[in-house]
């Protein structure tokens, strides 16, 4: 069957089943293998990605629920440049093996376009994600440097000159 797909803002076709895991279709037919296959039960958050903006575990999304939507994977985070929660995960040496961090970027990703300044709870509750080699400490690290920069540049937004300064 022919799947009509946007993947990272480019037209995709696709000749798959329509109940083939998107997981599948992204790696296998997309070859785009930044995104991982970890338990394929939608349990460990390997193969997050952006359905419409909100993380998604694609291993058990089958293609034919995003047929309309607007998918984006790890090679679409940074759109050619580093995002600032890629940038933060190089900075706080997030990644030990590495082999989960792309769902944790896609999953952290659309927790802070959604809530720039989240609580440690809200980060705990909101981002399921597993890693085995148990970075949580440095993952909380970088988040929390990116919350205290989305606060400072809130106050910079919201604070006003007075008059005559600068002068």
């Amino acid at each position: 069957m022919q799947i009509q797909l946007n993947v990272n803002g480019h037209a995709r076709q696709v000749d798959v089943e329509a109940d083939a895991p998107l997981l599948w279709v992204i790696r296998d037919e997309l070859n785009l293998t930044g995104t991982k296959f970890g338990c394929g039960v939608g349990a460990c958050g390997a193969c997050t990605v952006h359905v419409n903006g909100k993380p998604m575990r694609s291993c058990v999304l089958p293609v034919s629920a995003v047929v309309d939507a607007k998918i984006t994977t790890i090679e679409g985070i940074g759109a050619g440049a580093l995002s600032a929660v890629q940038a933060a995960w190089i900075s706080h040496q997030v990644p030990q093996c590495g082999y989960c961090q792309s769902g944790f970027i896609m999953a952290v990703s659309a927790l802070l376009a959604s809530n720039p300044n989240p609580s440690q709870d809200e980060l705990g509750t909101l981002v399921t994600n597993i890693c085995r080699c148990g970075t949580y400490t440095r993952m909380r690290a970088a988040v929390s440097s990116l919350a205290s920069a989305a606060a400072t540049a809130a106050t910079a937004r919201t604070s006003t000159v007075p008059n005559g300064a600068g002068k």
